[in-house]
């Protein structure tokens, strides 16, 4: 994060539209990496704590409670803010692809964002070293339920919102699969009268899709992790859609897709790439969809 917003404000300096586009794909990349973190979260306080329940002290009594609820209070907040620059930069992104340039009210959002997650990651990683380190915690401090914890319990405790957030999850992997097939089948060579700058369009509603589906898979785990921190199929879903994160980079910036013109072949590259984006997808809705089959989850 430090190197990320760093180039950034280098970019800004410099006037520089390689450094800021190199910035962009780096807050996206962590953007990406920031959800398995977070959920490692949860498998580790189990793990060191040897917790019999979400509320029960630690085994140990050099480790403490509190200061564990602290850093998970912190480290909600703190991914909210990354997943939203992350969201930012890839906008900037598509729209310097399009535009050659990137809007102002961008760079000011991304900027601001950045700097509000940086310190925010910051506290969230300070509380968590003082998880380990008594002699330097603030014996005063008394946190509440974290909040994702709250969010967890109004999810599982009110009637509608699971099911709701089962029907946007399902509307998020429409987006996000119709639009990769509609822009992979044509670096397949299908559709070849359709160039590829006005496939280029779509995109924002893929990225929509991921988002929308990032949030509801949260909104799960969050409310009940006990079914996702020992689960494989869900570790192997969240690999899958980190790479499907990036195999959306390849469309989103690079020249060899870009430049496909009415009735173009694409190169060997980007079909590669599309095979690998509609493997990856379809990876993603099978370990989702297996999860209670093979992953024992409810």
């Amino acid at each position: 994060m430090v190197i990320a917003l760093g180039l950034f404000l280098l970019s800004l300096v410099a006037k520089s539209d390689h450094i800021r586009q190199a910035s962009l794909a780096l807050f996206l990349g962590i953007a990406l990496l920031t959800i398995p973190t977070y959920v490692s979260g949860n498998a580790a306080a189990e793990k060191i704590c040897k917790l019999a329940s979400a509320t029960a002290p630690c085994a140990d009594t050099g480790l403490s409670r509190a200061m564990i609820d602290a850093h998970e209070g912190a480290a909600f907040p703190a991914m909210l803010m990354m997943e939203l620059t992350g969201a930012f930069a890839w906008l900037g992104l598509w729209q310097f692809r399009r535009a050659a340039r990137m809007p102002v009210w961008n760079m000011a959002i991304v900027m601001l964002l950045s700097i509000m997650t940086f310190m925010a990651m910051a506290r969230t990683a300070n509380l968590g070293g003082d998880i380990h380190h008594p002699e330097i915690r603030d014996q005063g401090d008394a946190p509440g339920e974290p909040l994702g914890r709250e969010i967890g319990s109004f999810v599982v405790s009110t009637k509608w919102v699971w099911p709701t957030c089962e029907t946007l999850h399902f509307i998020g992997l429409s987006l996000l699969f119709g639009v990769a097939a509609l822009i992979d089948l044509r670096m397949l060579g299908m559709l070849k009268s359709v160039p590829f700058h006005a496939l280029h369009r779509m995109l924002p509603w893929g990225i929509l899709g991921f988002g929308i589906n990032t949030v509801t898979g949260m909104l799960f785990f969050v409310g009940a992790p006990q079914q996702y921190t020992n689960n494989t199929v869900f570790k192997w879903k969240l690999a899958l859609m980190m790479l499907t994160g990036l195999n959306v980079l390849y469309f989103t910036v690079l020249d060899e897709p870009w430049v496909l013109g009415s009735g173009d072949d694409a190169p060997l590259t980007a079909k590669a790439v599309a095979v690998s984006a509609l493997i990856l997808v379809l990876g993603v809705l099978y370990c989702g969809r297996m999860l209670p089959f093979l992953g024992n989850a409810f």
